[in-house]
């Protein structure tokens, strides 16, 4: 586990701006999320360790009116994980709530 002090999750509120993350990072993990959504709040602090611990880039998308998004990443709960490398969906989590050490394994290898 890489610690770096500086890292912090992104906030994205278009399509546009997640891909042009995906295309810019080696390894993307995003958090679809809603507004209003309680886990997803819980959620937030736990990012900025996993953005610390990791190498990995960590977005949070809300993809409001954008069907197209919830579509395409087959997003059915929030919050959804997804973890990207080389801009390719890798994996995905989507089992609520999510504890750091968890979500840390599951951003370094996909398990």
């Amino acid at each position: 586990m890489t610690e770096t002090t500086d890292a912090r999750p992104r906030t994205v509120g278009t399509r546009a701006e997640l891909d042009d993350v995906l295309a810019t990072e080696d390894r993307v993990l995003v958090m679809i999320r809603t507004a209003g959504c309680a886990i997803c709040q819980s959620m937030e602090p736990i990012l900025d360790g996993v953005a610390r611990a990791t190498d990995a880039a960590v977005v949070v998308f809300n993809p409001k009116d954008d069907l197209d998004a919830v579509a395409d990443f087959e997003v059915r709960s929030v919050p959804t994980f997804l973890l990207f490398e080389d801009g390719d969906l890798i994996a995905r989590r989507a089992d609520g709530f999510v504890p750091a050490e968890d979500l840390v394994a599951f951003t370094e290898d996909g398990s």
